[in-house]
């Protein structure tokens, strides 16, 4: 492990305590400071504030050993510290937005007894806050501390397991704008298993609401899926234990890539069936409900996108609904140009996978009904696509060859499949 550090940390809640006593088992001189003076004299006794499995045991045996002390903050504290965590509430107010003044006003009580430093001091907010706050707060609170850095280290702990969570994590994030403040932060966690994620300030800090908000949908979906199963005679945990089987499409990484929209033929047509039968069973799915319609709101975001190009002339790359396959029905690109031609643009587009002579069936009838004069807009190579647009729009994966063509082009590109800021070429 590297060498040990001089913490001090603010608040000595669930997250605050634990990672106090953790991070003292690891090697670490901890200080731990609250207003609350119950918590402050239980931890000076050896004691926990509040029932927490293992909590107790860390608190003993690091006040024995002098890694760990609990008190008020000092100047000298301060001045000895390589890294202060900022643990208080961000509980939440009536209209829904966080309430900050706990955080802002330990901020202040840090930066009156901040003088001048040897060393910097690395500011590390570990309460769950909106991306923007960190940084609000180094030109407010910490405006006239020179020797300061402001890094987000979000947590991660559940209540009942929090020590176990802490010792074995699943995942650590620090975010900074200062390289040299996020790896001593970084450097805390050395000896415990997994890698640490260094990210950017404002990425750690919407990582946190990310994965909170993961959770509870995964939650409804399961409460959602359950219950319609059970109205329909299906053992709802057989459904999701066996779901939970498939790790390539379902428990993994797959799908969870901010792009464009969904479509295809199976994906809007189920979740129709879905809602449809819930009706049927005076059964309200708000979630499953609602996701045609988010689906819906994104892609009005796409068009609105496409719409802000300049030019009058968009070359559109893909057609079918995702790469790799000619299937056309309920394609999100569909219903973009349909758009774009009632607003007056000239399109044209090319799909290495379409050729409208070997397009038949549902697929066939489902492209002419949507795109009647189909025939006229699509171009027979990437070539001629870029030689007739004034802009260019990427609605499916590009292979290596032709990104690299679509960037050579010097056209204005808007990329559907990735969710960054638009990039213009040339």
């Amino acid at each position: 492990m590297s060498s040990k550090k001089n913490i001090v940390v603010m608040g000595l809640g669930y997250v605050g305590c634990v990672s106090a006593a953790c991070l003292a088992e690891i090697g670490h001189n901890v200080l731990g400071v609250d207003r609350d003076i119950h918590k402050v004299e239980s931890i000076a006794k050896g004691q926990s504030p509040f029932f927490e499995a293992g909590l107790e045991t860390l608190i003993k045996r690091n006040l024995a050993a002098g890694r760990l002390k609990a008190g008020t903050l000092t100047k000298e504290a301060l001045q000895a510290a390589d890294v202060v965590l900022l643990c208080v509430g961000t509980p939440s107010q009536a209209n829904g937005n966080i309430d900050l003044s706990h955080l802002r006003r330990v901020c202040e009580d840090i930066a009156a007894l901040l003088g001048p430093r040897k060393k910097r001091l690395a500011i590390t907010v570990r309460s769950t806050v909106f991306p923007g706050t960190c940084e609000g707060l180094l030109d407010s609170a910490f405006a006239d501390c020179k020797d300061v850095d402001i890094v987000s280290n979000p947590e991660f702990l559940r209540e009942g397991t929090a020590v176990k969570d802490f010792m074995e994590p699943s995942l650590i994030v620090v975010g900074g704008s200062q390289e040299k403040a996020a790896k001593s932060v970084a450097e805390m966690y050395a000896g415990l298993p997994g890698e640490v994620s260094v990210v950017s300030l404002r990425t750690a800090e919407m990582i946190k609401y990310a994965c909170n908000a993961f959770h509870a949908v995964k939650i409804g979906f399961a409460n959602e899926v359950g219950s319609l199963a059970s109205s329909l005679g299906v053992d709802p945990e057989q459904v999701m234990a066996t779901m939970c089987n498939d790790t390539k499409l379902n428990i993994s990484t797959t799908y969870l890539k901010p792009g464009f929209a969904f479509g295809g033929s199976c994906l809007p047509k189920d979740l129709r069936a879905l809602n449809f039968r819930a009706s049927r069973l005076d059964l309200k799915l708000p979630l499953l409900g609602s996701v045609l319609h988010s689906n819906d709101e994104h892609l009005g975001r796409s068009i609105h996108k496409v719409l802000d190009l300049p030019g009058k002339r968009a070359g559109i790359f893909g057609l079918a609904f995702k790469e790799g396959t000619d299937d056309l029905r309920e394609s999100p690109v569909i219903a973009i140009i349909e758009h774009l031609i009632g607003k007056g643009r000239d399109i044209r587009i090319y799909d290495p996978h379409i050729q409208l002579d070997g397009i038949y069936g549902s697929n066939l009838s489902f492209v002419v009904s949507a795109l009647p004069h189909i025939g006229r807009l699509l171009q027979r190579s990437l070539d001629e696509l870029i030689k007739s647009s004034d802009t260019l729009v990427i609605a499916q994966k590009p292979a290596a060859a032709e990104a690299k063509q679509l960037a050579a082009s010097g056209l204005p590109i808007l990329d559907l499949t990735r969710l960054e800021k638009d990039s213009s070429a040339g």
